[in-house]
């Protein structure tokens, strides 16, 4: 690699062991992916946050990067933890996670990370503009931001994107570059989309087929939102790894089909109708009947628009003795459900805002076995792909208004 003399300076141990250390991840990297030189880049958005992934050998480092002077470059936003730093003992996490999180959390703070813990950072600020070069982790908020919106991100792990935090710098390989950024797949949409959910749906048939490839989508309304296409996201990058995609006139590199493709042709041609959103449902349906024990909205975080249909669902109704009901969302967009009222009707109703933390990188299966959960219910295709085999827990999967209806009447 061709390293401008300041980047030569921080590989050559001028501007401290941290900072050493990371332009050796980096330069390794770029190494491997045959890039030509190193980029800056604006924001961060760290996927090792939680000790589920870190263990105490990535705290251990983080901390070690806080004891030799190291501090983050860019803005740094933490992914979700592990528990909900303050209700942990509530909703039944051990007290030894807890303990581990709030190491984690602190060295993160230390090196000036934001210490948000949500896999959403673009619903609390954090929104990249078109052609942003960024280091992201976590797999539905990559895909979202590389395709949404339109920024420039990889597929950062914890080491890497670490190391870009504490450099302001990434190889310049894979999708900052954009010869790497037009489509491979056609899929027509050809069944009308009328719930977040069917995005859920849409995203986990086409991730597995896409693989890592660039899917571009043909007949989704230009009226689509944002929370749609969250959950596109998320489920692409589950059941595949999707890390882009284009929809196109509606995200911003896809203005036409022709525009996505880059004048070029697709390697393959994908029709989702009926008979395609029916299997995919049936395929995120796990359960054999057991009883609904938990209903989790939010994965990923909710937004504050969510929680508002959510609290207008329960107004004036309650959870069904039994049944735990967790809606998961940024701590930020909690305090704006509280100003607006909408935590106190979710609570009047039996259920919780929990933030911090998302089931899939929290020790759920421990708090699932600790409470005889029998069944969860989402209306996440991401968290009814990872569930059954994470936690040992079969899936209810619907739409927003049918899982909150299993929660009130304990049926789904």
């Amino acid at each position: 690699m061709i390293l401008t003399e300041q980047e030569q300076r921080m590989l050559d141990g001028k501007e401290g062991y941290p900072v050493q250390k990371a332009m050796q991840i980096l330069v390794q990297l770029g190494e491997i992916y045959d890039a030509k030189r190193m980029i800056p880049v604006s924001k961060v958005h760290m996927p090792g946050s939680s000790v589920v992934v870190a263990g105490e050998a990535g705290t251990k480092l983080v901390e070690k990067m806080v004891t030799n002077g190291g501090y983050f470059k860019v803005p740094t936003t933490l992914n979700t933890g592990a528990v909900d730093l303050g209700q942990w003992k509530e909703l039944g996490y051990p007290e030894e996670t807890y303990k581990q999180q709030l190491r984690l959390t602190t060295a993160y703070e230390k090196l000036g990370g934001i210490a948000c813990h949500t896999c959403t950072p673009y619903f609390i600020g954090e929104v990249p503009r078109l052609g942003e070069h960024i280091a992201w982790g976590e797999s539905s908020a990559i895909a979202f931001v590389n395709s949404v919106l339109g920024a420039r991100t990889n597929r950062e792990g914890g080491p890497s994107a670490l190391a870009a935090a504490l450099t302001g710098v990434v190889p310049e390989y894979g999708y900052h570059l954009q010869e790497n950024r037009y489509g491979q797949i056609h899929v027509k949409v050809e069944v009308p989309l009328k719930e977040a959910v069917d995005y859920g749906s849409l995203g986990y048939w086409v991730g597995k087929k896409a693989g890592s490839k660039v899917p571009v989508f043909t007949g989704i309304a230009s009226n689509v939102t944002m929370d749609q296409l969250k959950m596109l996201s998320a489920a692409l990058a589950s059941s595949g790894s999707v890390a882009l995609y284009h929809v196109v006139g509606v995200t911003p590199e896809a203005a036409t089909l022709e525009t996505a493709f880059g004048g070029r042709e697709p390697g393959e041609v994908l029709t989702f109708d009926k008979s395609a959103l029916a299997e995919s449902e049936a395929s995120l349906n796990k359960h054999q009947g057991q009883k609904v024990s938990i209903v989790v909205i939010g994965c990923p975080h909710a937004s504050i628009e969510e929680i508002g249909v959510i609290a207008k669902e329960l107004d004036g109704k309650h959870v069904a003795a039994g049944v735990e009901l967790w809606v998961t969302a940024a701590q930020p967009v909690k305090a704006y459900a509280q100003r607006c009222g909408f935590e106190q009707t979710i609570v009047k109703a039996g259920g919780k805002i929990v933030i911090d933390t998302c089931p899939i990188l929290s020790p759920m299966a421990y708090v699932a076995s600790k409470k005889g959960m029998q069944a969860l219910v989402t209306n996440s295709a991401k968290l009814a792909h990872y569930a059954p085999g994470q936690w040992a827990m079969p899936t209810y999967y619907g739409s927003l208004q049918r899982c909150l209806k299993a929660a009130v009447e304990g049926v789904f």
